[in-house]
């Protein structure tokens, strides 16, 4: 590959027309302008420079070189500055969190992407292992879970909690164990986990979701409460996901006499230095969390 440092200093040799000028430009000395000069045309296998004494014109390979080189010697120009430019509002940001949260927060995101419209955002939903996975494996920047990685790679800070809400069919006033019995269980990636935390504190009869029969399953979570709006089952869900239901009159949210929050995590790879972009939006969905 061609030295660029050597190719900087042709270039900036044929610009000025004379190798004292163009040692003082580049902060050399002479006699190592002429030394890249001789380098380049040792490398190349041609003559880039027709020398006349002290003076010098370009030959017909010189006259080639210097002609490709100006896009070459530009665009690592601009490779140094984008690299070190790290602007706020600019790029992609790559996100994952469970449904829930996802609910909450991406709304708000998008009203951020709207006002600065170069920066773009990439939002995943999914349970809390595979955004674990994700983050480990630098699939995307900043995840949130709610529970804390058991990854060395992941470092996990908690940001908020979010509290768990038993959900019915409207018809339902007192949910009674015998009442869940009968209902049966609208079941989701989550749903065990959340059964096991909600119903575990608060009915001693609970051991596990199985008891239920199982009703229903869904994996999307904008759709995990349509089946309960309908009276076929009651579910578990966090309270962003209840608020954002769009048939609030078809369902019931009742918080227990013991309640139960889950810690909602900010996930990132661990040691990662994080790019402006994405201290943004960390900065707006810690506002919003």
């Amino acid at each position: 590959m061609i030295n660029t440092i050597w190719l900087r200093s042709f270039c900036t040799l044929v610009e000025v027309g004379h190798f004292t000028r163009t040692a003082e430009r580049l902060h050399m000395t002479q006699s190592g302008v002429s030394q890249h000069v001789r380098k380049l045309e040792e490398q190349l296998g041609a003559e880039l420079l027709v020398r006349q004494g002290k003076q010098f014109s370009l030959s017909d390979a010189g006259e080639r070189l210097y002609a490709d080189a100006q896009d070459i010697l530009l665009a690592l120009s601009n490779l140094e500055r984008n690299v070190g430019e790290d602007p706020p509002y600019e790029g992609v940001v790559r996100m994952m969190s469970p449904g829930s949260v996802g609910l909450k927060l991406y709304p708000h995101l998008l009203a951020l992407q709207s006002q600065h419209t170069k920066l773009i955002i990439d939002y995943r939903f999914a349970p809390n292992a595979d955004v674990e996975n994700a983050i480990a494996e630098s699939a995307v920047d900043v995840g949130f879970m709610t529970s804390k990685s058991t990854l060395a790679d992941v470092s996990c800070t908690p940001v908020a909690q979010e509290s768990l809400l038993l959900v019915t069919p409207a018809s339902v006033e007192e949910p009674g164990w015998d009442t869940l019995m009968t209902l049966g269980f609208i079941d989701h990636p989550d749903g065990s986990h959340h059964a096991n935390l909600l119903l575990g504190a608060n009915y001693p009869e609970f051991q596990h979701s199985n008891l239920f029969p199982r009703k229903g399953f869904s994996n999307q979570i904008g759709l995990i409460l349509e089946p309960v709006s309908m009276g076929l089952g009651f579910t578990i869900l966090p309270e962003h996901a209840v608020e954002a239901f769009q048939k609030p009159a078809r369902i019931k949210a009742h918080r227990l006499a013991s309640p139960v929050s889950e810690t909602l995590y900010l996930c990132t790879l661990r040691n990662r230095v994080l790019q402006s972009r994405m201290e943004t939006v960390i900065a707006e969905a810690r506002r919003w969390l």
